[in-house]
């Protein structure tokens, strides 16, 4: 059985093997935090998509 060293006597590195044990992963979840676009404002990549579809002329057949 090993002799118990209190956490603070530990080499720096034992001290952060034993923090990388205890801290948990992700897993597979983004820590980044994430907000809403605000509606109100203005999207210029928005606004090229609908110009790509306004200037299509559709020309229907019978």
């Amino acid at each position: 059985m090993e002799k118990f060293i209190p956490f603070e006597k530990l080499s720096k590195k034992e001290q952060k093997k034993l923090n990388a044990m205890k801290r948990r992963g992700w897993n597979g979840i983004s820590p980044v935090t994430r907000k809403s676009e605000n509606p109100k404002a203005y999207n210029r990549k928005k606004a090229q998509k609908r110009s790509d579809f306004d200037s299509v002329p559709f020309l229907f057949q019978i």
